[in-house]
């Protein structure tokens, strides 16, 4: 069971607990390949938790294949996600970050099924899943 962790106080204490992977993905917001990600397939009971500090992000019952190559979620946990313009690669996104740490998750889009109408378009890198018991 995934628990919440101590937040490292530098960039030093970060690169010693994230690989190099998820270090370029929670720190620097980069993305991983579409299709390689561990959790683009699960669909078991759970919740998904952020890799950096362990805070608990997406319920398992809100992921669901939006066949673009990222886990997606129409919703988040309450207060557990926050929102930035993003206007990097010459594009307006709004990047979804872990409300607790900071991490960089992924991005979300007006674009996801009923009852929210979001697409939160997440990394696997930023996500460690917590299966129910």
């Amino acid at each position: 069971m995934s628990e919440e962790r101590t937040i490292p106080s530098d960039e030093a204490g970060w690169r010693e607990r994230l690989n190099d992977r998820e270090y370029h993905v929670l720190r620097e917001a980069g993305t991983e390949p579409p299709g390689s990600g561990e959790y683009l397939e699960t669909d078991e009971d759970g919740r998904y938790v952020c890799a950096g500090c362990g805070a608990v992000l997406f319920d398992a019952e809100t992921k669901y294949a939006a066949g673009h190559g990222w886990p997606s979620f129409y919703d988040a946990v309450e207060g557990a996600v926050e929102f930035r313009d993003d206007h990097s690669h010459g594009m307006v996104r709004t990047e979804v970050v872990c409300a607790t740490c900071e991490g960089h998750l992924g991005h979300v889009f007006e674009d996801g099924p009923e009852p929210t109408g979001k697409r939160y378009c997440i990394n696997s890198l930023s996500l460690d899943f917590d299966p129910s018991e």
